[in-house]
């Protein structure tokens, strides 16, 4: 979770804490940072599988979607064509995840396989990747 805010953090002040913009026009990166919490709060972890609001206080935020009822009719148009878009976009993200996952699994899949090393087989291992200590490689040499 804490790779996910610093991820959105580092997006939101890419462009330091103000910038202009091509029109002129001033943004600030502080200011959509309630907005920022409210998103991180309200979305599924995919580790715990709950919200970080859930986890930390036990109870969900209220969203304005929330709020909407879509069964009166005194609701404004506009609100209601809103609340159904919404819920289009939010349908056909949840059914575009499991395409990705599935997606990123053969591209995985793809380029890594299993060694199938058996004890006793002999192997070449590159130093490149070994941690060895300077001190070590200095005395290697020399002698």
């Amino acid at each position: 979770m804490i790779q996910k805010m610093e991820y959105i953090l580092r997006r939101l002040c890419s462009y330091g804490i103000e910038y202009k913009d091509h029109g002129g026009y001033t943004h600030y990166c502080i200011k959509p940072l309630p907005a920022v919490q409210l998103a991180y709060n309200s979305g599924q972890d995919s580790t715990t599988g709950k919200t970080p609001a859930l986890v930390e206080k036990g109870w969900n935020p209220l969203l304005p979607v929330d709020h909407l009822k879509s069964n009166l009719l005194t609701i404004y148009p506009t609100a209601k064509d809103f609340h159904e878009m919404m819920k289009r976009a939010c349908d056909t993200s949840a059914k575009c995840i499991p395409e990705a996952k599935e997606y990123n699994k053969q591209r995985w899949d793809k380029s890594h396989r299993e060694h199938d090393f058996r004890e006793g087989d002999q192997v070449l291992v590159s130093t490149l990747t070994l941690i060895i200590s300077k001190d070590l490689r200095r005395l290697e040499t020399h002698s």
